[in-house]
């Protein structure tokens, strides 16, 4: 049976499942997504990404016309009717359906689908020997523009950076913030080490407040790891001890090089296979 997607209330075929090229989200990016894990059977942290949806819809004035507890019902069926018990989500929900321009008034109703598919945005190999990284000549959007704490469906600014990552030859492109601060990846967060206590850039340095991210503020509080959310510049990412990145897709990836210079001694250090191996057990409930 091929694969099956939840598009407004009812499961169709992979290869039929579609949006109109009048869709205000493909037209303009005018939407809002998430990006779950289902991890044996379960939604992981359904409250924060559900709470984070209607957040994101929110900002933008858009009224998801099901409510939270309807969306994680049609979570499980469609990951069900799949039979998957481990997998990524991508629950979207665009403007809908309008006539030509940008006025989301001219759009009757929001589309709402939900695809449950297997996911490996890094091989398994790097997880064990980290990822070199570059920083970003793409600045992050500024947050009275387009805050980036709206998972919405215009990537663009992410794509650019990434495609910078690509033409470097490296896994993941680091952003930069208007004031020239250390924001985020193009789709993970990141944290860094130094005399063995961890930090991460603050919510208002133009980032998106991950649901992985707090997991892995809440294991370093539980295992006494000192964590602190500041400002962090350029020159911290050069001079860490150790760093990786954190995201629903990547989960816990470290980062072994940045900007051509090795991170620590250039292998996955001691803080970052800690919560690693804390992370793995604390999904499947360990």
């Amino acid at each position: 049976m091929s694969l099956q997607v939840w598009v407004d209330g009812k499961l169709v075929d992979k290869e039929r499942a579609t949006v109109s090229v009048y869709d205000h989200g493909l037209l303009y990016g005018d939407g809002v997504f998430e990006g779950i894990r289902l991890y044996a059977g379960k939604i992981f942290r359904a409250e924060e990404h559900m709470r984070r949806l209607y957040d994101s819809a929110k900002a933008i004035r858009l009224v998801i016309p099901y409510t939270a507890e309807q969306l994680t019902a049609a979570i499980y069926e469609t990951a069900n009717v799949n039979k998957l018990s481990d997998c990524y989500v991508r629950l979207v929900v665009t403007r809908g359906v309008g006539a030509l321009g940008i006025d989301p008034a001219k759009c009757k109703a929001p589309a709402v689908f939900i695809i449950t598919d297997l996911i490996s945005i890094y091989p398994k190999e790097q997880y064990e020997q980290g990822v070199p990284v570059i920083v970003s000549s793409i600045v992050r959007n500024h947050p009275n523009a387009l805050s980036p704490r709206i998972k919405s469906l215009n990537y663009l600014n992410n794509v650019l950076a990434r495609m910078e990552a690509t033409d470097a030859g490296v896994a993941e492109a680091i952003m930069l913030n208007h004031l020239g601060n250390v924001s985020e990846g193009t789709v993970a967060n990141i944290f860094l080490a130094r005399d063995g206590a961890v930090f991460t850039p603050l919510l208002c340095d133009g980032i998106l407040e991950g649901v992985t991210r707090n997991v892995i503020i809440e294991l370093c509080q539980q295992m006494d790891i000192p964590i602190r959310e500041r400002v962090v510049e350029r020159h911290d990412l050069y001079i860490s001890d150790e760093c990786f990145l954190t995201g629903s897709g990547a989960e816990v990836m470290p980062v072994t090089k940045i900007d051509g210079r090795p991170v620590g001694n250039g292998k996955v250090g001691p803080i970052t296979k800690k919560l690693m191996d804390a992370f793995h057990k604390h999904v499947r409930g360990a």
